[in-house]
């Protein structure tokens, strides 16, 4: 998996002077961010909201939520204690929008994983980036990332598309030389319709120069697109409840707010216990109105959420809930090098994940759901992040905390341990 993870090689990129107040004007916007949302007040009085937190019901219920929640906890301390907390998967998403990758180890810098989110797919005649939201195919065109230390520009980005849409696959530079990009174009782009950041139009590497990204994906989706390589302006995180500066310390590539994303594994099964319950226990009639039709027996994939971090052991669902600042240890590795020693990694988990309807996308067909996951955790999951009390929410966003110093140490790879070095008290958001 050496491929997965090598380090990105540095180089200088010009200050170009027309892009130089879309730092302040991102800061602008994401100060306003959280004013957008409903207060805790309002949304108590929304029908279905149980306060904030999660609605009544015992298929649904989680015992953080419940008067039990500080004897869970004890539980998972020992877990914990005991090592039993690991790292189960990496994913790396080089396109925003587009399949993920399941790696074994990932390097990564305050931005994020190495090459997760450092593409994406933007309207050509709009400047607007495009996401699986408005055209679910995106999650079938496949990058992969194929490293190579003897090229000047560290690799290529190798990305295909389905089999039956007749379109060639095509090949970037993994890591632009700073000539590549003076001769690239720089164009302003916007997320969401509501802030701006920067990219480079990319070019195609041989043999796939006659046919340029553009001219590809334009025919994959039947409407004009670029690759769009992420730009030399800064973009800024959003701030958060409890990290309302945020914005002034970190920055993140075209991840929709942070660097990170963690969920565990519990959580995912429990998700699909509820959904079982919707479509043929208990539930089964008012799952079918409210369109769970058809999941008997089928599993709710982690990749619908497009995590970077699986985590394993904590023996409660949602306990990422609790943790606001945790650790990842390297584990015991009798083939690690001396020389290359890995440091430890701090993460802070800096708010809930709310979701949105990109989830119910099928990775592997690429169809949309009426209903799961999204309406299923509507149910029990609303009033987790007390900036949008109405979204459901599945994970946490993270940002990297510190610098390793080390050469080779910035890596997390599967079968690291957890430790939480910050727990969140109960009516914190």
């Amino acid at each position: 998996m050496a491929s997965t993870h090598s380090k990105l090689t540095s180089w200088v990129i010009p200050t170009l002077s027309v892009l130089s107040v879309l730092s302040a004007g991102v800061y602008l916007y994401y100060s306003s961010y959280s004013s957008l949302a409903k207060t805790k007040k309002e949304v108590e009085t929304d029908e279905g909201v149980n306060k904030g937190k999660m609605r009544k019901g015992p298929e649904e219920i989680s015992p953080l939520m419940g008067p039990e929640r500080e004897e869970v906890i004890e539980g998972m301390k020992k877990k914990l204690e005991a090592g039993e907390v690991v790292v189960d998967k990496i994913y790396v998403h080089p396109i925003k929008s587009c399949k993920g990758t399941s790696v074994q180890s990932s390097t990564y810098t305050p931005e994020g994983l190495d090459y997760d989110r450092k593409w994406c797919v933007v309207d050509s005649e709009t400047n607007k980036i495009l996401t699986a939201r408005e055209l679910a195919k995106l999650v079938l065109i496949i990058p992969r990332i194929e490293v190579d230390p003897t090229s000047p520009y560290g690799g290529k980005l190798v990305v295909s598309f389905p089999a039956d849409s007749g379109v060639e696959s095509l090949e970037v530079p993994l890591c632009p030389t700073e000539e590549m990009l003076k001769a690239w174009e720089v164009i302003e782009v916007t997320m969401f319709n509501t802030y701006t950041m920067d990219g480079y139009v990319t070019t195609s590497l041989p043999p796939s120069a006659s046919s340029s990204p553009s001219t590809l994906l334009s025919k994959y989706l039947s409407h004009p697109a670029h690759l769009l390589y992420k730009g030399p302006t800064p973009r800024p995180t959003p701030p958060t409840l409890l990290y309302p500066s945020l914005p002034e310390t970190t920055n993140a590539y075209f991840q929709d707010g942070f660097p990170l994303h963690l969920a565990s594994e519990e959580s995912l099964v429990e998700v699909g216990r509820v959904v079982e319950v919707w479509s043929e226990g208990g539930k089964k009639e008012e799952g079918k109105k409210m369109g769970v039709v058809g999941w008997e027996g089928r599993p709710v994939e982690m990749q619908r959420f497009r995590p970077n971090i699986v985590l394993k052991g904590a023996g409660v669902p949602f306990a990422e809930d609790t943790w606001e600042e945790i650790t990842i240890v390297p584990s015991n590795n009798q083939d690690d090098d001396a020389k290359h020693e890995r440091e430890a990694t701090s993460i802070t988990l800096v708010s809930p994940c709310a979701r949105c309807l990109l989830p119910n996308v099928d990775t592997i067909t690429g169809e949309r759901d009426k209903a799961v996951p999204y309406k299923v955790l509507m149910k029990f999951r609303t009033g987790i992040d007390k900036e949008r009390m109405t979204k459901p929410c599945f994970g946490v966003n993270g940002v990297f905390v510190g610098k390793q110093e080390k050469e080779g140490s910035r890596e997390i790879r599967v079968g690291d341990k957890v430790q939480v070095d910050k727990w969140l008290a109960a009516d914190e958001p």
